[in-house]
């Protein structure tokens, strides 16, 4: 059992608290420590690797401690509790083909050299049983996270089945762009959620035990992934669409389809997915500053001038942490307490969530759910255990199918 180290806001939140409550502050932190000590706290989604290519030149020292601007390190990592790191080797969804395929093999490379670097903290866990051997031994279990269907390239069946012996636990289906092959949320739709290859892809990844994550699809394809994979999906970043608008949310009609299916929505800390008041005030901002920029061309010093006195009339609204329960608790009344768990979206967000800066602060956020009644066992299913049980069943799943030949299907279509 590690024992637990407190972060730095959640200590200060309980010094400043009343005298009259400081056993109140005691148990909080007692249960916190007593959940986090026993379970992995499994974040299914980090992008530091993409910073360390394009922040740090690809390399991978100097990440122990201090890493400011950036969200993560791992002396912040231990602050938070973290038992277990699903990394994002993200590309840009523009990058297809070919180039995709190397581009991701860059980006696993990544963090392979990340885990040998520093072997005393991180480990490979690729399986549920790793990843729980790598928490009694202290450190981190780490596997990679395909941020895109577009990342093996044109429906690339082979390129998956590499990812996957490469520490790939999970693909996103897509990005913010259609795939050949599946919808995004956040692009026009080709395929009415998946096209046959799609489904084709689902077939081979429950066959090798990769995870199929829904984050960033649209609600048709999140409903003909659960029509058809048999094993339990995840959602690495997303929310609730029920409390906040944004189209990347999970809708109610695929939480209450999660129970049959057995997967896990993992909640995200992008303030304008947990706030309709960020996410609106973005896009005002974004659309005034498209505006001023027709307004100014070739000026950037005008354009510069007028955005910042819009931003002085416009103050930002903010996302708290109270507003990321909101979304957890949301997901545990609609899908139940066995199907969410937490997928920061940290080093990939340009905003952070007031009291969610960094990997160091997921015990505040426990701390207000035990403030809001949460069960120490609920909390334990939050942190990891769901995540532990969804990886357990594709595994199963997996082994079921070890008889079924590889998939030599190939996309009729361009990414």
């Amino acid at each position: 059992m590690r024992p637990f180290l407190a972060s730095t806001a959640l200590l200060a939140v309980l010094a400043a608290a009343s005298p009259a409550l400081a056993q109140d502050r005691d148990d909080v932190a007692e249960r916190v420590e007593r959940v986090l000590s026993r379970t992995p706290l499994i974040d299914g989604h980090n992008d530091l690797p993409i910073q360390v290519r394009g922040q740090r030149d690809f390399s991978v020292e100097g990440l122990e401690a201090d890493t400011q601007p950036l969200m993560t390190d791992l002396a912040r990592m231990r602050e938070g509790q973290v038992g277990a790191q699903m990394w994002s080797v993200y590309i840009n969804a523009g990058i297809t083909g070919d180039e995709a395929i190397r581009t991701t093999i860059e980006q696993i490379d990544i963090v392979d050299r990340m885990i040998e670097a520093y072997p005393d903290q991180l480990a490979w866990a690729t399986t549920a049983n790793a990843v729980e051997q790598a928490f009694r031994a202290g450190r981190i279990g780490s596997m990679a996270g395909v941020e895109g269907g577009h990342q093996i390239g044109n429906g690339n069946l082979a390129a998956l089945r590499q990812f996957k012996r490469l520490g790939v636990a999970y693909m996103t289906l897509t990005h913010s762009r259609t795939t050949g092959w599946a919808d995004s949320a956040t692009d026009a739709p080709q395929h009415g959620g998946l096209s046959d290859f799609g489904r084709e892809v689902i077939g081979e990844m429950n066959r090798i035990g990769m995870l199929v994550d829904l984050s960033h699809v649209s609600e048709e394809a999140m409903h003909d992934v659960l029509d058809v994979t048999a094993a339990p999906v995840i959602f690495s970043h997303s929310s609730a669409r029920a409390v906040g608008s944004h189209p990347r949310n999970v809708p109610d009609s695929v939480l209450t389809r999660m129970p049959d299916n057995g997967g896990v929505v993992m909640i995200t800390f992008v303030p304008s997915f947990l706030s309709d008041a960020v996410w609106q005030a973005d896009a005002a901002r974004d659309a005034e500053e498209a505006r001023l920029s027709a307004l100014n061309t070739g000026n950037p010093d005008a354009l510069a001038a007028a955005m910042e006195a819009y931003d002085a009339a416009n103050p930002a609204p903010i996302a708290t942490i109270s507003d990321a329960a909101d979304h957890i608790d949301h997901v545990a009344r609609v899908a139940g307490h066995d199907h969410v768990g937490i997928g920061g979206d940290f080093d990939g967000i340009s905003q952070t969530v007031e009291g969610l800066d960094s990997v160091d602060d997921y015990p505040d956020l426990f701390a207000e759910l035990v403030r809001r009644g949460w069960s120490d066992e609920n909390l334990a299913k939050l942190a990891g255990g769901n995540v532990l049980r969804v990886m357990r069943r594709a595994e199963q799943v997996a082994a079921g199918m070890s008889d079924t030949p590889p998939s030599l299907a190939t996309s009729d279509r361009d990414d």
